[in-house]
C-alpha cells in the first residue's frame, strides 16, 4: 500500500488588533462623551414632555446660565480627574477668592481690579500648594484637598466675621472699576430677544481650549498618561509632578474666574457659599466619562454632564416639583450615568 504525504496545515493568519477596523458604532460608543449624550437626550426629551415652560427659548437660557456657572469649575476639575487626582477644595477656593477680592478692595480702598488681581495671586497659590504636597508627599489628593476644604471653608467664615461682623463681605458696587470688572466677569447681551450670559461664552470657550489641549498638543497626551500610569510616563520623559502641579493650578485659576463673576452679578459673598460644590464638580465629569481612576475622559463629555446637572436643576423647578428631592435626583444621576456608562463601554467592546 503506498502512503501519500498529507500537505501541511497552515493556520489562519492572525488579526492584528492595531490594524483592525472598527465600526463606526464601535468608534461612536468608544468616545467617553457617548454616555452623557445619550443620558443628556433622554433629560431633555423627560423635561420637554412634562414642563411646558422648559421648552421656551428664555427657560433654557436659564438652564444654559446654571450650567455654565458650574460648566467653568467642571471643565479643569475634569482634566485634573484625567490626571488622576481629585480637588475636594474646588468648591469653597471659587467663595475665597471671591472674598479675597471684595475684603482687600473694601478695606484697603483700592480700586478693585487690584482685589482681582490679588483674589487671583491667591488662587493659584492654593492651586500651587495643593499639588505640590501632592506631588511631594505621595499622600493622597482626596486627604490633601479635603484638608484644604476644611482649611479654607474656616477662613472664610472666620475672616469674614472678624472684618465685617457679619457672614458676607459688604457691597462693593460703589468702588472704583466696579463697572468695568462687571461687564468682564458678569454682563449679558441679548439674541433673538433672549437674553444670554457672557459666563455661557466664556464655558464655551474653555471647554473647546481644553478639547485642544487633550487632543492636538503633547500636554493632552501627558494628562493621559499621567492619569493612566504615572510610573510608565516618567520613564519616558514625561514630567509627572510638574503636570500634576499645573492642573491643580489650573482648578485654582477657574475657582478664581469662577469666583469673580459671582462676586461681580451679587456685588456680595456669602462666607458659607460653595460648600458641597466640589461633589457636583466631580459628578458631572463622571457622567460625562471621566473614570474615578484617571487616564480616560474628555472635557465635552463634562460638558455635556454639567448640561445634564442643569437640566435636572431647572427642569425640576420648571416642573413644579419639591425642590428637596433635587439632592435624590443628582444621587440618582450619578448611579445611572456610572451604569450607563459601563454598558456602553461593553456595548462598544463587542461591537468591535
Amino acid at each position: 500500500m503506498t502512503q501519500t504525504a498529507e500537505a501541511p496545515l497552515t493556520p489562519p493568519p492572525m488579526l492584528d488588533e492595531r490594524v483592525v477596523r472598527k465600526s463606526p458604532l464601535a468608534r461612536l460608543l468608544a468616545r467617553p462623551e457617548a454616555g452623557a449624550l445619550a443620558g443628556a437626550i433622554v433629560v431633555y426629551v423627560f423635561f420637554f414632555i412634562i414642563a411646558p415652560s422648559f421648552r421656551y427659548a428664555v427657560s433654557f437660557s436659564s438652564v444654559l446660565y446654571v450650567t455654565s456657572v458650574f460648566g467653568l469649575m467642571v471643565t479643569p476639575v475634569a482634566l485634573l480627574m484625567i490626571g488622576g487626582e481629585f480637588d475636594l477644595s474646588a468648591g469653597v477656593a471659587v467663595t475665597s477668592s471671591a472674598l479675597c477680592a471684595s475684603l482687600f478692595s473694601y478695606e484697603f480702598t483700592v480700586n478693585v481690579w487690584v482685589g482681582v488681581l490679588v483674589a487671583l495671586a491667591l488662587s493659584l497659590f492654593i492651586g500651587f500648594a495643593n499639588g505640590w504636597i501632592v506631588v511631594k508627599t505621595g499622600i493622597s489628593s482626596f486627604l490633601v484637598t479635603l484638608g484644604t476644604f476644611f482649611m479654607l471653608q474656616g477662613i472664610n467664615i472666620a475672616l469674614t466675621q472678624t472684618i465685617t461682623n457679619q457672614v458676607a463681605s459688604p457691597n462693593i458696587s460703589n468702588i472704583a472699576g466696579f463697572s468695568s470688572a462687571q461687564k468682564v466677569f458678569a454682563s449679558s447681551f441679548t439674541v433673538a430677544g433672549v437674553n444670554i450670559r457672557i459666563t455661557i461664552v466664556y464655558w464655551i470657550v474653555f471647554v473647546l481650549i481644553a478639547t485642544w489641549i487633550l487632543l492636538r498638543t503633547r500636554y493632552g497626551n501627558w494628562i493621559f498618561s499621567v492619569g493612566g500610569s504615572p510610573q510608565s510616563a516618567r520613564a519616558v520623559g514625561v514630567p509627572v509632578g510638574k503636570m500634576k502641579i499645573a492642573l491643580f493650578m489650573a482648578v485654582g485659576f477657574m475657582a478664581w474666574f469662577t469666583g469673580m463673576h459671582t462676586l461681580f452679578e451679587f456685588n456680595t459673598i456669602q462666607s458659607a457659599n460653595g460648600i458641597g460644590n466640589e461633589f457636583v464638580y466631580i459628578i458631572a465629569a463622571v457622567v460625562g466619562g471621566c473614570l474615578l481612576t484617571g487616564g480616560y475622559g474628555s472635557a465635552v463629555g463634562a460638558a455635556i454632564g454639567v448640561l445634564i446637572f442643569g437640566m435636572v436643576e431647572q427642569g425640576i423647578i420648571y416642573a413644579g416639583w419639591n425642590p428637596d428631592w433635587f439632592q435624590f435626583f443628582v444621587g440618582l444621576l450619578l448611579l445611572g450615568a456610572i451604569l450607563l456608562n459601563t454598558a456602553i463601554r461593553k456595548r462598544a467592546e463587542s461591537a468591535r
